[in-house]
């Protein structure tokens, strides 16, 4: 039995397709040799509940997509803020503290961020997204 521990969260551009999304996170996962299986689920701002490419990814991954509003987000410390984006949805990190936010809601864990935000702009896809990943590690006493 696989036990997924691995939460992604993402930061997008309206209009961001479920292809990008996939390349992204698969790019991301084998330069920092994380076992793809291991995703539990993908997370993001609740502005972005009804982006089509993330819906679409995540039905085809059969994952779960958890979000989290501007003001939930802002309590979570994140290394590398953007406080320009702060402007556009109300909190200086999307990727980086949905990640760490939904690793968190498992009980008795422990959370990593594993890879800090890395963001990604191909010159044949219009949109830019951004990429972290957390991870949940049950604490056994």
């Amino acid at each position: 039995m696989v036990i997924k521990k691995l939460w992604v969260g993402i930061g997008c551009q309206k209009g961001i397709s479920q292809q990008l999304i996939n390349l992204v996170i698969k790019k991301v996962f084998q330069e920092n040799q994380l076992i793809y299986h291991e995703i539990a689920g993908i997370a993001t701002i609740d502005k972005k509940a009804s982006e089509i490419g993330l819906l679409e990814f995540c039905k085809l991954e059969k994952l779960p997509l958890k979000t989290f509003s501007a003001e939930l987000l802002n309590n979570v410390f994140v290394p590398n803020p953007n406080n320009t984006i702060t402007k556009l949805v109300g909190t200086s990190s999307v990727a980086e503290a949905s990640a760490i936010l939904a690793a968190s809601e498992i009980t008795s864990t422990e959370i990593m961020l594993l890879v800090p935000k890395q963001i990604f702009r191909l010159p044949e896809a219009p949109a830019t997204i951004t990429v972290a990943v957390a991870k949940s590690e049950t604490l056994i006493f």
